[in-house]
């Protein structure tokens, strides 16, 4: 893909493993390009490998074989240029919402006027305007995650790594949460790779499906969904074409899963 911003190359990683020199293989020769702008989510069983290639990507972890690069260049140290999204919000409790949010910018030296502006801006974007003074405590978890984002958006990386950052939630704030990271992705245009169990979220999110296989994993498909945008996820079935989509996720997705016939 020649306008890659990210791009995993042969990549390998093993692990130690308890009373064995050999170790455990948990990715085994994956190759995925994720192009500028497009939102990748990546799915596959439990253990095989899709946190393990955001840490890669954050250059938290070198892979034992292979090389992720970022915008051509080869990530061997910590990415400062990308944003990482955990799955929970880890906000420090001793700092206001808005002190957490500026926090990068602080790291980056960056100018008190320029900070305040920028980190009024992504709290407006995230619908937290109002809530600056408040302590992590005294926000819901979905307004927790909310921030989290906007600690991210702050520093406006052109790659966000976002590994399963709606797992923990309601399911009713999931879909709105669901709901502003769409509109909130396509206004930022920013590159999106998005880690999830959720096949549904994966589809009315993403451009591209990256289906990953039991460990050691390979990348079974690179699926496009081509859905028109905006995308309602609350009622998913309404989209033109979400059924043919998920059909085709799931035919490959469902043999690693243990499932081989469809009830009827």
């Amino acid at each position: 893909m020649n306008d890659a911003v990210l791009s995993f190359s042969d990549i390998r990683q093993d692990f130690p493993a308890p009373g064995s020199d050999a170790g455990i293989r948990v990715i085994d020769g994956i190759n995925l390009d994720v192009g500028i702008g497009r939102f990748v989510a990546v799915i596959g069983p439990s253990g095989c490998g899709k946190s393990t290639l955001l840490q890669m990507a954050a250059g938290l972890l070198m892979p034992t074989r292979g090389t992720v690069h970022h915008r051509g260049r080869a990530v061997n140290a910590v990415n400062r240029e990308v944003g990482f999204v955990p799955q929970q919000a880890q906000l420090f409790p001793w700092k206001t919402l808005a002190q957490n949010v500026e926090l990068p910018l602080l790291l980056r030296g960056v100018a008190t006027a320029e900070r305040r502006e920028r980190v009024a801006a992504a709290l407006d974007a995230v619908g937290l305007s109002g809530f600056e003074r408040y302590f992590p405590s005294q926000l819901s978890g979905g307004m927790q995650k909310r921030g989290s984002i906007a600690r991210t958006l702050v520093y406006r990386p052109d790659v966000i790594l976002m590994d399963e950052p709606f797992g923990a939630l309601d399911a009713q704030t999931r879909m709105v949460m669901q709901n502003d990271l769409q509109m909130l992705s396509h206004n930022a245009g920013a590159t999106v790779l998005f880690v999830t169990h959720d096949i549904t979220e994966a589809v009315l999110l993403a451009d591209n499906v990256a289906i990953m296989s039991q460990r050691p994993s390979k990348l079974l498909a690179n699926i496009e969904i081509d859905l028109p945008r905006p995308r309602n996820v609350f009622e998913p079935f309404k989209n033109p074409g979400f059924e043919d989509a998920y059909d085709a996720v799931w035919t490959v997705f469902r043999s690693q899963i243990g499932i081989r016939n469809q009830p009827h």
